[in-house]
Order: structure tokens, then C-alpha cells, then sequence
């Protein structure tokens, strides 16, 4: 099972301007082959079809731990897509055509679809693929997958931050591409585990250390390229025999976090009228505070 929490991995700055090409551009880190719909729904299956959870636990454990953290990951992006695109359009009456601006982006289903916000497709407006997922069976074969799954993804991360300079963009890149440090790490250290190859000497790849990355860098500095979560107070704990000694780049000790991140606050996304989103009217609201009270026991 899983347990949702009201927070994102981390908090997100006020978005200062809208950039909708930006937004298609970070699609591609949500709904890409390489995107965070892709790492989630890959480790999501692994962990489902896992055979022999019992003998392989630790390889299990860390599968089932990055999955929680991919789910996060998703949000994280779709929620950047949203503050990105915040204030492309303002308010005005239907024959004013509130919503020109839309035709000149690279993605009109931004305006005519989800009313500015994130969709379940990448940047070039096509839908997430569910044969985008690799789940063989085989122990080493998936490990390797998702080994190259990450560095393809933390490749996709530096194209997009050197695509757009927008504030929202960039933070959300830097903790991703920390994040996906770990993840490659901790892929490299089950596959030697596994079978004693050293992947770790690979990394980084590319080869471009996160320190190049102005947001990146104050990630690293506050540890969370060290760190693994295992988003459980109890369970997944064997992940802590893969992930142990030190980082190969920056030398810190690896620490498995019983737990989650300390987060940040979900962005409160205004009413956009011009895409009758959300469609509430404030008489519609005095009403259904009327009825909240009604159902509750309350006299109106």
C-alpha cells in the first residue's frame, strides 16, 4: 500500500514569469521515454512481479524504496509544469480571444486541454506509453535496464536545464539530477553486488559532475546525494546492505533514511476564468459551504 503526504519533495519558488515553451520542454522529463513517468512505472511493475522477495530482499527493498520516492518525482514535475505556465493567459470575455496566446506555443493541448497544467504525454505532445516499461523477469537484466534507464533520464534532465533559464525549471532540474545520482548509484552498487562488476566505475554519465549545475549544488551540499529513502518507518530496511560505504564521486558516507523527505508545501494554482477552470462562481461557492454545513450537521 501506499501513503500519500500533502507536500512535494521539496518546495518550489514562486514562478516570477510564464514561459509555455518551457513547460513543453520539462514534458519531456514527466511524460518522455526517459521521463519520470517512465522510472516510476518501470520500478512500479519490477516491484509487483518481483520473483523470490524473500532470498533477494535487499534487491527488492531497494526497487520498492525507489519506486515510492518515482511517485513523488512525478508530482514534483507536473507541479513545475503548472507554475511554469502560470499567468500565459489572463481573464477577458470570450470574443476578447482570452486565450490567443496559446497559438503561439509549441503545445496547444496546454490551452485547450488541461487548462494550462501538466499532461500525461511529453514534449512534443505525444501520451506516456505503457510499453515504455522493461520488467524481463530477470533479476540482472532488470538492473541493468534501470541502470541505463537513469542515466538517460539524468541525460534528459541537462538538455532540458540548458534549454530554459526559468527559476521553477531549474530547481526542480538540480533536485532531480541529485536525486537521479543516487538512483544510478544505487542501481551500479545491486548490479555489483549482484554480480561483481564494478559499475560504479561508469559513473558519472554523462560524464559532468552535478557540481557544473548551479541548483544542483546546493542539493549536494545539504547531503541528499548520500542519501536513500525508503519512504517507510519499518518496512524495506535490507536496502542497507546495497546501500553502504561511500559515494565514488564525492567521497560522503551513504546513509539509508528510514522515512521520507521533510518536503515542502503543495503550489496553490489561482482560478483561471478564461479556461472556466475550476467553473466555481462565488454564489456557486456560498452554496456548497451551505451544503458542507447541512451535511455536517450545521445550521446554514
Amino acid at each position: 500500500m501506499f501513503t500519500r503526504i500533502n507536500k512535494l519533495q521539496i518546495a518550489l519558488p514562486a514562478s516570477t514569469f510564464a514561459d509555455a515553451n518551457a513547460a513543453a520542454a520539462v514534458q519531456e522529463l514527466l511524460g518522455g521515454k526517459f521521463g519520470e513517468m517512465s522510472t516510476l512505472n518501470n520500478y512500479l511493475y519490477q516491484s509487483f512481479n518481483f520473483r523470490g522477495k524473500t532470498k533477494l530482499k535487499p534487491f527488492y527493498d531497494l526497487v520498492a524504496s525507489i519506486t515510492a520516492e518515482e511517485i513523488g518525482h512525478v508530482e514534483l514535475v507536473a507541479h513545475t509544469i503548472n507554475l511554469v505556465l502560470t499567468g500565459t493567459t489572463s481573464p477577458g470575455r470570450p470574443d476578447s480571444t482570452p486565450l490567443h496566446e496559446g497559438l503561439n506555443k509549441r503545445n496547444s493541448y496546454f490551452f485547450i486541454a488541461t487548462a494550462q497544467t501538466a499532461l500525461a504525454g511529453d514534449s512534443m505532445g505525444n501520451p506516456w506509453r505503457g510499453d515504455y516499461v522493461f520488467n524481463s523477469g530477470n533479476l540482472v537484466l532488470d538492473l541493468v535496464h534501470n541502470f541505463f534507464l537513469e542515466c538517460g533520464a539524468r541525460t534528459h534532465k541537462m538538455r532540458v536545464y540548458e534549454m530554459t533559464n526559468h527559476p521553477v525549471a531549474r530547481e526542480m532540474i538540480g533536485y532531480l539530477l541529485v536525486r537521479g545520482g543516487v538512483h544510478v548509484l544505487a542501481y551500479a552498487k545491486a548490479l555489483e553486488i549482484a554480480t561483481g562488476v564494478d559499475i560504479t566505475k561508469l559513473i558519472p554519465i554523462p560524464d559532468l559532475s552535478n557540481s557544473q549545475f548551479e541548483a544542483a549544488r546546493k542539493f549536494e551540499a545539504m547531503g541528499l546525494g548520500n542519501k536513500l529513502y525508503t519512504f517507510s518507518a519499518d518496512d524495506y530496511r535490507d536496502v542497507g546492505q546495497i546501500w553502504k560505504g561511500t559515494h565514488p564521486e564525492s567521497g560522503g558516507k551513504l546513509e539509508v533514511v528510514f522515512g521520507t523527505p521533510e518536503g515542502g508545501p503543495i503550489p496553490e494554482l489561482r482560478e483561471l476564468p478564461e479556461e472556466f477552470a475550476p467553473g466555481i462562481s462565488a454564489e456557486d461557492y456560498l452554496e456548497i459551504v451551505k451544503r458542507l454545513q447541512r451535511s455536517a450537521g450545521f445550521k446554514a
